[in-house]
C-alpha cells in the first residue's frame, strides 16, 4: 500500500499551507473608495504647491525677457572637456516641465533679455516644443527646428559649470550660499554673464579652504593706505592626529559641514544687496572708481592679486582665530533641490519685482527714455570726477541697497549706465501666471485635477473618438460604481483581491484563468487541504 509522506521543512512538522493573495492580506494595505479619492486630490494639491506656475504657454511669442531659465543636459549634453565646442541652449519654466519633464535640468534662475530656445535649431528635432502651434500643421506641439534668437547670450552655465572655479553644480551635495552677479558683461565682453559665485572664490580662496586643519594668517599691515592682505592658507599645527587634523579644526570641520562659513574678508550678507564679481569689474574698469563710496561698501580683493592693492577703498579682511558661521539668507542661497518640480526660488541675490505681464525690453534703452522723476534721469552734476582713484588690484564690489541713487548720472558719464538695466534700475523677472485653482477654467497643463485633465484630452481629440471614449468611460463608470456600492453602503474594505476577481469578470476572462489555474494544479499532482501530497508505491 502506499505511504503517504507529509512534506516538510526540515522539520518533523508539516509545513503549513500558504494563503497567497488572500483577501484579507490584501486588505490590510487597501483603502476606501473615500480615502482614495481624498489621497488623490492631495497629491494634486501638493503637485500645485511645489509648481505654483501655470506651465501652459511658452515664453518665445513675448520676446526677450529676464526669466527662469533651463539648461536640458538630456537633449544638449555638455562635452567633458569644457574648452570644446558647444551649442548651449536654454527653455524657459514651461517648457522645462511641459517638454523636458523627464530630463535631466540644470537651473540657471533668472537671466536677462533671453528668448525661450525650446523647439528651435539649439536643440535635436526629437525634442520638439509641445507648447506653441505649428504653423505647418496648425496643431499645437511637435514644433522643432525654427531659427533661434540670435541675440540670446549664453555662458559657462549652459554647461552646468557655475562660478570662477567652473565646477559641475551638484545640488545633492553642494552646500553653502552662491550669490548671483550684478553681469555688467557677458561672457563674450570677458565679464561673467550672471555667473553664481562660491564666497570663497570670490576672494581667492580654494574651495573647502575651511576644512582639514586649514588656517588663515593675515599679514599686519597698518597704514592707512595700503590694505591688509591675505598671506596663502598654510596647515595648521596639529597635535599628532594621524589625519593631520587638529581636534579643535575637526569640531569645527563637523560643525560647517551643512553651511560653511563666509571666508575672512567677505562681508556679512545682510551688509549688502548686490554684488559684481571681478570679472565684470575688470570688463567694465570705469566701475572701480566707487568702490568704498557711498553706496558702495569697501572693495573685496581676490588674493591673487591682492599683494598690488594701494589706495583706501579696499577692505582689510578681518582676522580670523577660527572661522565664524554666518547666518545663512534664504533669498541669497542657490538651493540644493531634490526635484526638479520644486517650486522656483529666488533667481538674484535679492528677490527682483515679479510680474505676469513681460517687462519692456532693455537693449533699446537710451537717456532720452527717461524723465526728471526717474531714478535714472540724467542729472547735470557731476559726481563721478570727485571719486577717489581706482584700486590697481582685482576686485569686486559689494553694493547697498540704494547704491543706485550714487552713480553719476550727468551728461559725461550717464552713457556707462545705459549698457547695464541693473545698474540703472531695478529690473524685472517675468513669471508666469499664478495657478490659483486647478479646477478653474485656464489653468496650466499638469496644474488641473486628474478629471479636469482628462477632459481637456478630449476636447483635442477627433469627434468620433471622443464620443467612442465617453461611451467607453460611462459604460466602465456605471459597472465600477455598481460594484463600490455595497462596500461605500457597509464601510467594508476593498481588496485587492476583489479588484483583481471584479476586473477578471468584467473583461470576460475569469472562466480561462480559473480554467488555468486548474490545469496548474493537476500538473502538480493531487494536493490535500493541509499541505500534504499523496506518494505513489512501488
Amino acid at each position: 500500500m502506499a505511504e503517504a509522506v507529509a512534506k516538510t521543512n526540515g522539520s518533523d512538522s508539516p509545513r503549513p499551507l500558504q494563503r497567497s493573495g488572500s483577501i484579507s492580506q490584501a486588505s490590510d494595505s487597501s483603502q476606501t473608495a473615500q480615502e482614495f479619492i481624498s489621497s488623490q486630490l492631495q497629491l494634486e494639491a501638493d503637485a500645485r504647491e511645489a509648481l505654483p506656475y501655470q506651465f501652459d504657454s511658452c515664453t518665445r511669442p513675448l520676446g526677450p525677457l529676464r526669466q527662469l531659465l533651463f539648461s536640458c543636459l538630456t537633449c544638449n549634453p555638455p562635452p567633458e572637456d569644457p574648452s570644446a565646442p558647444y551649442k548651449p541652449a536654454g527653455v524657459c519654466y514651461s517648457c522645462s516641465i511641459s517638454c523636458h519633464g523627464e530630463h535631466n535640468l540644470v537651473e540657471l534662475f533668472n537671466k536677462r533679455d533671453f528668448v525661450c530656445d525650446c523647439g528651435t535649431t539649439r536643440l535635436p528635432e526629437t525634442s520638439p516644443c509641445t507648447l506653441r502651434i505649428n504653423e505647418t500643421t496648425s496643431q499645437k506641439g511637435n514644433l522643432h527646428s525654427e531659427k533661434a534668437a540670435e541675440a540670446n547670450r549664453y555662458n559657462q552655465n549652459f554647461r552646468n559649470r557655475f562660478c570662477g572655479c567652473s565646477e559641475n553644480y551638484d545640488a545633492h551635495s553642494e552646500k553653502g550660499t552662491m550669490f548671483q552677479c550684478l553681469g555688467l558683461g557677458t561672457a563674450e565682453e570677458g565679464g561673467c554673464g550672471e555667473d553664481w559665485w562660491h564666497a570663497e572664490c570670490i576672494v581667492g580662496l580654494p574651495r573647502g579652504w575651511y576644512k582639514k586643519g586649514l588656517a588663515t594668517k593675515i599679514k599686519p599691515e597698518t597704514n592707512g593706505s595700503t590694505t591688509t592682505a591675505l598671506e596663502p592658507i598654510v596647515e595648521a599645527e596639529t597635535n599628532g592626529d594621524a589625519n593631520g587634523i587638529s581636534g579643535d579644526n575637526a569640531e569645527m570641520e563637523d560643525q560647517f559641514e551643512e553651511d560653511p562659513p563666509l571666508p575672512p574678508g567677505f562681508p556679512q550678507e545682510d551688509d549688502f544687496e548686490a554684488f559684481i564679481c571681478y570679472k565684470c569689474v575688470e570688463a567694465f574698469p570705469w566701475i572701480k572708481r566707487y568702490a568704498g563710496t557711498e553706496g558702495f561698501l569697501p572693495a573685496v580683493l581676490h588674493q591673487n592679486s591682492s599683494e598690488s592693492a594701494t589706495t583706501e577703498g579696499a577692505i582689510p579682511p578681518a582676522k580670523v582665530e577660527e572661522p565664524t558661521e554666518s547666518p545663512p539668507t534664504e533669498s541669497r542661497k542657490r538651493k540644493a533641490s531634490p526635484d526638479l518640480e520644486d517650486e522656483p526660488t529666488d533667481s538674484s541675490i535679492k528677490r527682483q519685482r515679479s510680474t505676469s505681464n513681460p517687462p519692456p525690453a532693455t537693449s533699446d534703452l537710451n537717456a532720452t527714455n527717461f524723465t526728471a522723476n526717474n531714478t535714472a534721469a540724467i542729472s547735470p552734476t557731476c559726481t563721478y570726477t570727485t571719486l577717489p582713484t581706482p584700486p590697481t588690484s582685482t576686485l569686486s564690489l559689494f553694493l547697498t541697497e540704494d547704491f543706485r541713487q550714487h552713480l553719476c548720472r550727468c551728461p559725461t558719464h550717464f552713457p556707462l549706465l545705459v549698457p547695464h538695466p541693473g545698474l540703472l534700475d531695478e529690473e524685472e523677472n517675468y513669471e508666469p501666471p499664478i495657478s490659483e485653482n486647478g479646477s478653474e477654467a485656464g489653468g496650466g497643463s499638469g496644474t488641473a485635477s486628474l478629471y479636469d485633465r482628462g477632459e481637456a484630452a478630449l476636447n483635442n481629440m477627433d469627434r468620433v473618438r471622443a464620443l467612442e471614449g465617453v461611451m467607453a468611460y460611462n459604460h466602465v463608470k456605471d459597472k465600477v460604481k455598481d460594484f463600490l456600492k455595497p462596500y461605500a453602503d457597509s464601510g467594508k474594505m476593498v481588496g485587492a483581491e476583489d479588484i483583481k476577481k471584479y476586473f477578471e469578470g468584467l473583461r470576460g476572462d475569469a472562466d480561462a484563468l480559473k480554467e488555468m489555474r486548474n490545469r496548474v494544479n493537476e500538473s502538480e499532482g493531487a494536493v490535500g487541504g493541509d499541505g500534504r501530497r499523496e506518494q505513489g508505491g512501488y
